[in-house]
């Protein structure tokens, strides 16, 4: 045993799946070289071959490194399903920079790589990998632990995660590694519990590029599968022979775990039986929850991918400082995340990973027996989760909003609900309930679901629009049976009510076509896990909480260091006396980097009575030069001026700014008046100067300021601390995320706010996730990417400068007349619509053009303009990084 690597390593089992035959032979000589160039980061060179497999099958790959000579440990960097290796170019070229040898490659199928697509296969994708990993081992740059063994790690997300999982149980040499949304068991992410997820069954197939695509045994399964709605034994043992799972004794690498909450494909029930398996094998496993998944939402990129490089830092590079993060860390929303500040999501975090069913606690549900049926041929089906809808449109992102988007069909469900809960409750796990199910036919397949119910009763949602399925064999006698519910972190506000359902039927998933009869009755209370040890990092308090106790020695040392602050302060600029912001040539570089930027040579301006969004993706910048604006933190170059003074910490033009940043503490006992006073009170200004009715009213808070804090929900918050930046009416407005964690109607409102505070002269700053609430709230735009400009002027501008335009006519004109159009010179394509034609512009066609040609051929043009939406221009202008 090579005593440099861990104690564990020794325990791990050596298999190779080397065949002699199978030598890795590489392509068009040594390959192309290319540098990758970047004016803020070191150069990148990378190296593009074709690998032959030895079987007939050629692999596309890419070799990056970065910086001088020497050698480094490698990482293998694989791609998500329907993929290539162009989706993870630039995570490469991150860790190329941060000092690995990274090799990425198109898995057979995908790509210009060749081949069946084989699901993982041993004997296929799997055994690329190790030969990946020999050609590793000749690169004069790889460190190597001996001879043919490369120091390597692999990371990667969904299919590319469950290959590095693989990876480790089949190939010893691996090191470490690094999965992401990814499954442990395929056939139970695919068939739970003995039912079909016919969906995203289907999406698989189809993103493959469709049956014939695969290899035989898979698409001979997926058939009979699809056809019969009933997975059977054959296709069960397929499937788990691909499976991390499989191995699962042999994985005994360090383990990042990071699962989504979002995520009906592989839930995080997924992720926990990887854990328990690889940390009984002995290895260090840390497990993530993130807020996104195959279902949509934040994939908090920027910070799982520096979690990621800091794993590999510790256990590729043996860098014992390197701070791998907390054991367990789960997102929940309504604040910041304190690990990248760039998104209001706020990290709980626990010791040790707490499991599913930590902290139990016993609910109890009241419900007679209840009959409901299986309707002929499943349909209507009850609608749960919609795989394939992802993004910022997903139901689950929905339901994170508080917004109840699923649906029961009466006479298909039996439901059981639990009294109003006194305190709130925080679900962090998988509830467990049992119950007795009999049936008109032999089986039973049902979907169990806890819905969190509102204090109206009326209002319904499914959180993270997750269901259980399962099939229950041998029904018709009747049968007690223990239901695990889907895993979540979810809190259920004192007031509202649990509410268990089980239904017949699920879009989502296979029903038997045959009618049939249930009945169902509870044997057992509801068990809820709440992981009373992952707790929630709190909320940024305001500054008065900390800095009115302080001595009057301290005060004074922090009036002496103003004072010397501002002597240093460049003098106002008269001629921008009235521009409430102008930031010029605006650079931060991130901490302990002499070289990579946050924010780099940023300029705009804004005007009185905009309301002006800062938009890009995570990662952009924003939210530092939100900090910089408002004198938290120094630039390392460039200025910013407010009113024509330019900001440093304690600068006194600060008071004419007025920010929502890093959410609002409250003291919970007071009311919501209260707290505002108090606050005033802090800032030592005159009471009169607060203009405290006017903001309240702007806010539109009204009742509720009487109450105590503690009773207000998550909108009701939120609005208090836009109130409070609002105090003084300040000329400068900023608001970070203002309608994080509130439902439609709240975000309404919220939009109303800002639109209203504008209109009296006054500006507002916004940054926001949300396009189509900016598209409706802002006049201006400011779009950033990776720290820089991208472009900046009036919404209407930005969104109309598109390629598609809407063509309206005088009287509809006919499908021939379209075909026509679309056949035009600079024309990409045009089809019919209501009001006309929407024509789509090829890069040398222009709208002038475009008017002459229709004129001549007589179509009865009465308009032409833009027709884009925001979020169109944005992922333009940012090339569809967000």
């Amino acid at each position: 045993m090579d005593l440099r690597l861990p104690a564990w390593r020794g325990l791990r089992r050596p298999r190779r799946i080397v065949a002699a035959a199978a030598a890795v032979v590489a392509l068009a000589g040594a390959g192309t070289w290319t540098a990758v160039a970047d004016d803020d980061a070191p150069a990148v060179r990378r190296a593009d071959r074709v690998m032959a497999m030895g079987d007939g099958v050629r692999i596309d790959t890419s070799y990056f490194i970065s910086g001088s000579a020497g050698r480094r440990p490698a990482v293998l960097l694989a791609h998500g399903f329907g993929g290539s290796k162009d989706d993870v170019r630039q995570q490469a070229e991150d860790l190329a920079r941060d000092g690995y040898a990274v090799l990425t490659w198109s898995a057979r199928g995908f790509g210009d790589s060749t081949g069946k697509i084989g699901l993982n296969g041993p004997d296929a994708e799997v055994a690329d990998v190790s030969r990946l990993i020999d050609w590793l081992a000749e690169q004069p740059q790889v460190q190597l632990d001996k001879g043919g063994d490369p120091r390597v790690g692999m990371a990667g997300a969904s299919y590319g995660g469950a290959i590095s999982l693989l990876g480790a149980g089949y190939d010893n040499r691996v090191d470490a590694i690094a999965p992401a949304i990814t499954y442990w068991n395929l056939a139970d992410a695919l068939f739970p519990n003995g039912v079909f997820k016919k969906l995203w069954a289907g999406i698989f197939v189809n993103s493959g590029g469709g049956c014939a695509e695969f290899e035989p045994r898979l698409c001979e399964m997926y058939e009979r599968v699809a056809t019969s709605g009933t997975p059977d034994t054959e296709a069960r043992d397929l499937l788990q022979a691909r499976s991390p799972s499989a191995v699962g004794d042999r994985i005994k690498v360090p383990t990042l775990l990071v699962q989504g909450q979002s995520d009906s494909l592989f839930p995080l029930g997924q992720a926990d039986a990887a854990a328990r398996a690889i940390k009984a094998n002995g290895a260090p496993v840390d497990v993530d929850w993130i807020a996104g998944g195959h279902d949509g939402g934040d994939m908090e990129t920027s910070r799982v991918q520096a979690r990621v490089q800091s794993w590999f830092d510790r256990y590729l590079k043996d860098d014992k400082d390197a701070d791998t993060g907390p054991a367990f860390r789960v997102t929940r929303t309504g604040g910041v995340d304190s690990t990248d500040g760039e998104a209001l999501l706020r990290g709980a975090t626990a010791d040790a990973y707490p499991g599913l069913e930590s902290g139990q606690r016993s609910v109890e549900l009241t419900g007679r027996e209840q009959t409901f049926d299986n309707p002929p041929g499943a349909g209507p089906p009850a609608v749960s989760a919609l795989p394939g809808l992802g993004g910022a449109g997903g139901l689950a992102q929905l339901s994170s909003l508080g917004v109840g988007v699923s649906l029961d069909f009466p006479g298909q469900y039996a439901r059981f609900e639990s009294a109003p809960v006194g305190d709130d409750l925080r679900i962090t796990g998988s509830p467990t309930v049992t119950v007795h199910v009999q049936s008109s036919s032999d089986d039973a397949v049902l979907f169990a679901k806890v819905y969190d119910v509102g204090a109206d009763g009326t209002q319904q949602v499914l959180p993270s629009q997750l269901v259980t399925p399962l099939r229950v064999e041998g029904a018709r006698s009747g049968k007690d049976v223990t239901i695990t519910l889907p895993t979540i972190d979810h809190e259920v506000d004192k007031g509202h009510r649990l509410r268990l359902v089980l239904a017949s039927t699920d879009l989502a998933y296979a029903s038997p076509a045959a009618p049939a009869t249930y009945t169902v009755s509870l044997k057992s209370d509801l068990t809820i896990p709440t992981a009373p040890a992952v707790t929630t990092a709190a909320a940024p308090l305001p500054a008065w909480v900390w800095w009115l106790p302080l001595t009057g020695a301290g005060i004074a040392l922090a009036l002496l260091l103003s004072a010397r602050r501002r002597t240093a302060t460049p003098a106002p600029d008269p001629a921008l006396s009235d521009v409430p912001l102008q930031i010029t040539d605006l650079s931060k570089r991130y901490a302990n980097s002499a070289d990579r930027y946050a924010v780099k040579d940023l300029s705009f301006h804004v005007e009185k009575g905009q309301v002006l969004g800062l938009l890009g993706p995570n990662g952009a910048g924003k939210t530092t030069t939100l900090r910089m604006l408002m004198g938290l933190i120094k630039p390392d170059g460039g200025e910013i001026r407010v009113f024509g003074h330019a900001i440093r910490p304690g600068a006194p033009v600060l008071s004419r700014v007025g920010a929502f940043v890093e959410g609002a503490g409250f003291l919970p006992h007071l009311s919501g008046r209260e707290n505002l006073e108090l606050y005033w009170q802090a800032t030592g200004r005159p009471a009169e100067d607060a203009h405290l009715d006017e903001a309240l009213e702007i806010a539109g808070l009204g009742d509720a300021l009487a109450r105590a804090v503690r009773t207000y929900s998550q909108g009701m918050r939120q609005r208090l601390a836009i109130a409070q930046a609002m105090l003084g009416l300040p000329d400068l407005l900023i608001l970070d995320e203002p309608t994080n964690g509130l439902d439609p109607p709240q975000i309404r409102e919220m939009r109303e706010v800002m639109i209203r505070y504008a209109a009296a002269g006054r500006t507002v700053i916004v940054s926001s996730h949300l396009l189509a609430e900016v598209e409706q709230s802002c006049t201006h735009l400011v779009v950033m990417d990776r720290g820089r400009l991208v472009q900046a002027g009036p919404v209407g501008e930005i969104v109309g400068s598109g390629d598609t335009l809407l063509v309206g006519t005088a009287v509809p004109v006919e499908e021939p007349v379209a075909e026509k159009v679309a056949a035009l010179p600079g024309v990409a394509s045009a089809v019919l619509t209501d009001d006309g034609l929407l024509v789509r512009l090829d890069p040398d066609g222009s709208p002038a053009r475009l008017v002459a040609e229709l004129v001549r051929l007589e179509v009865p043009v009465a308009s032409v303009g833009p027709h884009r939406r925001l979020e169109d221009a944005f992922l333009t202008l940012i090339g569809g990084s967000a």
